[in-house]
């Protein structure tokens, strides 16, 4: 057997094991690449008059919160910038619950509070990430998946190299008026090629989630070898003196809100006890992720404490640390503003087709295999 026959066969049984898989994460991540701009346009809740009253401070929204959600943790306060309801999130990874309460930051009316455990858009995410199954079952399938379709698309390249001028010219276009098996050849050929850097890219930054040994393999590569260290927020020492000047959290968004834009976002995490510190969450950008500046205060001094991982201050990380904090944004074409999710989507609905047109493929060829003597006497 020659090696692109042997690269043939292996493309051909993972596409048709994954292929399933692959066309509900890609459906998925297509209908997930506009669900902000979605949601705006379907939540007026989320918007707010401004007005020439002054903001509430934290921990006024923070008791506002816990009012409409008794019982439960909130975990942020968010100032979502210019025109827009302050949001409250209630998160615990060990009860499972994820709330959101928006409230008008002006006034403390709260507008509105959603479960982020359900909705369509929830029910969308969870099989981009879990196939819908169990978040310990289903994140490994994807992950695995995701690694057979990178496997794909690099054997997809070498399979689509032509072997002289003539059969690259016909690589490169779809000859729409010919019969449907060709034209089913075609789409899934051309359209492969040309979306396969993109698709790199998507498998890429959605192995960085999928596996650790990947990320911090990656993560070694784009640093020169260097080693990523793991999230770790510092803690808070309680030294005796008690606080003064209010809650730390309003002191800290006292120094911190001149500095955020009308189109920023500015959070202060409460600490959940005593050691915890305040995390000051400062993004200039409310449409990506990467530039956030993440700093770390201790609850009782409000003295800023530095970090090791990626999580720190923006001005002071290095291009590796920056290109994994664009992982996300990277993943969902944010990175390019409204035109790079424009073509994450169209990307991915692309994708979604690949496994339905190499199956039919695949299909019509064994339709085509003339039967064996076998086959023959056994059919007789």
């Amino acid at each position: 057997m020659t090696t692109k026959k042997l690269i043939g066969s292996i493309h051909l049984w993972l596409g048709l094991i994954s292929g399933p898989l692959v066309f509900i994460i890609a459906i998925t991540g297509c209908i997930y690449a506009f669900q902000e701009e979605i949601q705006n346009a379907t939540q007026p809740y989320r918007f707010v008059a401004v007005e020439a009253a002054p903001l509430l401070p934290p921990s006024s929204l923070q008791q506002i919160a816990a009012q409409a959600l008794p019982g439960k943790e909130v975990h942020s306060v968010t100032y979502m910038g210019s025109g827009k309801a302050a949001r409250a999130s209630y998160y615990s990874e060990k009860e499972s619950y994820y709330y959101l309460a928006y409230i008008n930051p002006y006034t403390g009316k709260v507008l509105q509070v959603r479960d982020e455990n359900s909705g369509f858009f929830r029910f969308v995410l969870n099989g981009h990430y879990y196939l819908w199954l169990p978040p310990a079952v289903g994140q490994p399938v994807v992950a695995c998946a995701t690694l057979v379709f990178f496997t794909m698309v690099i054997s997809g390249l070498f399979l689509w190299w032509p072997r002289n001028k003539q059969a690259r010219k016909q690589r490169f276009s779809i000859k729409w008026s010919a019969k449907w098996r060709r034209l089913n050849y075609d789409l899934h050929q051309v359209f492969g090629f040309y979306v396969a850097s993109v698709a790199l890219i998507f498998a890429i930054t959605g192995l960085v989630w999928g596996f650790q040994w990947f990320s911090k393999a990656y993560y070694a590569t784009i640093s020169g070898g260097q080693s990523m260290a793991d999230y770790k927020e510092p803690p808070s020492i309680w030294k005796g003196n008690p606080v003064q000047g209010g809650p730390a959290v309003d002191r800290l968004w006292y120094r911190f809100r001149d500095s955020v834009t009308a189109t920023g976002t500015l959070e202060v995490h409460i600490p959940h006890d005593t050691a915890s510190s305040v995390a000051v969450n400062i993004n200039p950008d409310a449409t990506t992720y990467w530039k956030t500046d993440y700093r770390y205060f201790d609850q009782y001094s409000l003295q800023e404490m530095s970090v090791a991982h990626i999580w720190g201050r923006f001005p002071g990380t290095t291009r590796a640390q920056k290109l994994m904090r664009m992982n996300y944004d990277i993943h969902v074409g944010a990175i390019l503003g409204l035109p790079g999710k424009i073509m994450a989507c169209g990307v991915s609905l692309i994708i979604a087709s690949l496994p339905i047109t190499g199956f039919l493929i695949w299909w019509g060829r064994r339709k085509k295999q003339p039967k064996t003597t076998a086959g023959r006497v056994a059919a007789a």
